[in-house]
């Protein structure tokens, strides 16, 4: 059994930073990307960023310039494991649920979710 773990989020006024942080509950050695998924109210979901195990990285073209995903190499490992999101200049378009993924942890194609928590961004 394998879950990811979210920490993070809350409530901030525009222009300020918040970081969301995900992390598997075991050690992984086969996820091909890890990232933030974010629903807005009346809104579809959308991918805010991800990375993979070469540092390559996707952001949504909105938050561009202002988020940035980082893993948490702190075991010195070339596999994910661990990963941050920095969110800076917050705006109120940028409030939502944001839920981490991961995908491939146990199977090529699984995808798995954490917890999903609330980011407010009050203006």
């Amino acid at each position: 059994q394998v879950q990811l773990v979210e920490s993070g989020g809350g409530l901030v006024q525009a222009g300020g930073s918040l970081g969301l942080s995900c992390a598997a509950s075991r050690d992984i050695f086969s996820i091909k990307d890890m990232g933030w998924y974010r629903q807005a109210p009346g809104r579809q979901q959308e991918l805010v960023a991800h990375i993979k195990p070469d540092d390559s990285t996707y952001y949504l073209d909105s938050v561009k310039g202002r988020f940035t995903i980082s893993r948490d190499n702190a075991k010195n490992s070339p596999f994910l494991q661990s990963v941050h999101l920095q969110m800076n200049s917050l705006k109120s378009e940028d409030t939502g649920v944001y839920s981490c993924y991961a995908s491939g942890v146990l199977a090529p194609d699984d995808i798995y979710w954490g917890q999903g928590t609330q980011v407010t961004v009050s203006s």
